[in-house]
């Protein structure tokens, strides 16, 4: 019985700590929301590359204005692809334990591609994104799935 109580009072903070750990992570799902209608826009997943950067991708469009659209407002390497599949964030390097900068967003509708950074909020139940051109930004929160 004393073992038992020992390592449960031992367990208890080790699990608690990896629980805080996996909040102040981006990897997962998340719906984002547009910022001006309020209403759910796509599915992003963020994964954590090789070489400890974060990117992620469109994994669904919900309520698409148009079936299979593309960028076809892009410039660069994702002119004209499949916007559903489609890598809109790269390069975000952890900067601190819940925040995330160096990288860039994509923004489909107009092709745009802007310098951008996160911040865990909420317990990691929330991402706010920002993406900034000179010092105007713009952000949006995003829910985690």
């Amino acid at each position: 019985m004393r073992k038992t109580l020992f390592t449960a009072c031992l367990s208890l903070p080790l699990a608690l700590l990896s629980m805080s750990a996996a909040a102040a992570d981006p990897v997962g799902r998340w719906k984002t929301i547009d910022d001006q209608t309020g209403k759910p826009k796509s599915i992003v997943e963020i994964s954590r590359n090789s070489n400890g950067t974060f990117s992620g991708r469109i994994v669904e469009l919900l309520n698409p204005s148009k079936p299979n659209p593309v960028c076809d407002k892009c410039k660069d390497d994702r002119k004209d692809k499949p916007i559903t599949g489609m890598e809109i964030i790269r390069g975000m390097k952890a900067d601190g334990t819940s925040k995330y900068s160096g990288g860039t967003i994509l923004k489909p509708d107009e092709g745009k591609v802007y310098k951008s950074k996160m911040e865990l909020i909420d317990g990691g139940q929330k991402l706010e994104v920002s993406g900034c051109i000179a010092f105007i930004c713009k952000s949006q929160t995003w829910i985690r799935q």
